[in-house]
């Protein structure tokens, strides 16, 4: 019993809950007590907080990335606006940055055009807009100009090569200028080899410039000659050598020339390079054999006229033949003989033909003998009137001859009276020699003298000088046309 009440008492205390189950209830507890509890004035949820706007007047405001991409199409669009009013076609610069603004937009077209370029060359090429005229054109022009380039060359040298304008003059344009003083082209010719082929700013130095050169003096062009050869012909500095080089002057040893030979005509005439190989020179060689021309005079007809490779030759030989037909009565083969003595024929025009004719048939000849002495001699059509007139009359008044010597040896007219003629008709006279013309002339000085020293003219020796090859007779008329004396120069001479 006692027992009993002892325990009812005091009652067994109830069980306290593990230390992790006790943090628990407590994070719960804190939890519901903030979750239940009111804000607190002037504090606000880290969630809740919302980016404050800078006001106005901030020294930090700028414009968004969007804004800015909307202002520059804006000023594009304007640029793209006056380029079409200068005939621009705006999406040739699509990827090119241009002036943000059409004052400098316009600032470089008007100096464009102080330059002479007009819209159309603007048209044809826009990206002569994309250079700056501080920083691209001005140091170029100012370089150009130093170097002796005309002012009023500018406009066909930027027509053809715009490109300059975008050119660095220390990296692009000083060394090509280098390159052509090095190649013995003089400084007062630089700028006029500029002007004729301003392409040649484009060229970098280790490629077709120095391929071109390296060939033409392999070839046998002197390394003295070929500051000439560029002079005259710079555009030979662009050719190909195993495309355009090479092939015509393997062609030209083809039809007989030696290589020498070739190297001497690429000396005095560089530009024969430029006619087109399959277009000119294979077609003009046809021709000529075509209007009886042996194929073995081919390289003597090149040699005495290297432009006969370039002309439009058909026609006139078409044209040239008809003529010496019914003026002088060459027939057809003997106009191939023509041709092959004096190619130069093939450009002479009617007019100076006609009166050349006219003053020998003045002179007693019949038409039959002046056939006859064109053709032996066709440069009785070019020769200088004067010069003619003067032999003929000492010819007649002073030597004493029947005119069929004349008939023989119609070359008598291109020696000059004074220089020769006269001089050796009276050494012969004093001696008491009979000689024919040819015997008296067609020979050198040299030769002459020391046939003044025989008592008497052998047969054979004149025989062996009156059948002579007219091969010696070409090369002396060669020598005084080039000084160009003997040889009427009338505007009518040549069409």
């Amino acid at each position: 019993m006692m027992k009993s009440l002892l325990f009812s008492a005091h009652p067994t205390p109830p069980l306290l809950p593990a230390p992790r189950l006790r943090r628990l209830l407590r994070l719960c507890a804190a939890s519901s007590a903030s979750a239940s509890a009111p804000p607190r004035a002037g504090r606000r949820s880290p969630r809740t907080t919302l980016p404050r706007r800078p006001s106005p007047s901030s020294l930090y405001a700028r414009p968004s990335l969007l804004e800015m991409e909307r202002e520059r199409a804006a000023r594009r669009a304007d640029v793209d606006a006056f380029l079409v009013s200068l005939g621009v076609d705006p999406g040739e610069l699509a990827g090119l940055e241009l002036p943000v603004t059409v004052e400098v937009m316009r600032e470089r077209a008007e100096f464009l055009a102080s330059l002479g370029l007009t819209r159309d060359d603007l048209a044809a090429y826009p990206l002569a807009l994309g250079c700056s005229v501080r920083k691209n054109m001005v140091p170029v022009l100012d370089y150009l100009g130093k170097l002796g380039v005309r002012q009023d060359a500018l406009p066909d040298l930027l027509r053809r090569y715009p490109q300059v304008l975008h050119a660095s003059v220390v990296v692009d344009l000083a060394p090509v200028v280098k390159y052509l003083q090095g190649m013995d082209v003089r400084p007062n010719d630089v700028p006029r080899v500029l002007e004729r082929y301003p392409e040649l700013l484009g060229f970098k130095l280790e490629g077709t410039m120095s391929t071109s050169v390296a060939y033409l003096v392999g070839i046998g062009v002197g390394r003295r000659q070929i500051g000439g050869v560029i002079t005259r012909f710079p555009e030979v500095l662009g050719m190909r050598v195993g495309k355009i080089i090479k092939p015509f002057v393997e062609h030209l040893e083809g039809i007989g020339l030696q290589r020498l030979a070739v190297a001497r005509i690429i000396e005095k005439k560089p530009y024969v390079l430029g006619f087109g190989l399959e277009e000119k020179v294979k077609p003009n060689v046809e021709a000529l054999l075509h209007f009886g021309v042996r194929k073995e005079a081919l390289a003597s007809i090149v040699m005495q006229y290297p432009d006969v490779l370039g002309v439009e030759l058909m026609d006139k030989l078409v044209a040239q033949q008809s003529l010496f037909e019914s003026s002088i009565l060459v027939s057809r083969d003997d106009f191939g003989r023509v041709v092959e003595r004096m190619p130069q024929a093939i450009s002479l025009g009617r007019a100076a033909v006609l009166k050349h004719v006219n003053f020998l048939t003045a002179c007693g000849f019949m038409l039959s003998q002046v056939s006859k002495m064109v053709v032996a001699c066709p440069q009785l059509l070019a020769l200088n009137m004067d010069i003619m007139r003067m032999n003929f009359d000492y010819f007649k008044n002073e030597m004493d001859r029947d005119l069929e010597e004349l008939v023989e040896f119609p070359a008598f007219f291109t020696y000059g009276l004074e220089s020769t003629v006269r001089p050796r008709h009276e050494m012969v006279s004093r001696k008491g020699f009979t000689c024919s013309l040819a015997w008296l002339l067609n020979c050198s000085d040299a030769k002459f003298d020391e046939r003044m020293k025989y008592d008497t003219i052998g047969v054979e020796e004149m025989q062996s000088e009156d059948s002579s090859d007219m091969n010696t007779f070409v090369e002396e008329v060669e020598s005084e046309e080039s000084e160009g004396s003997d040889y009427d120069d009338s505007d009518d001479e040549f069409a």
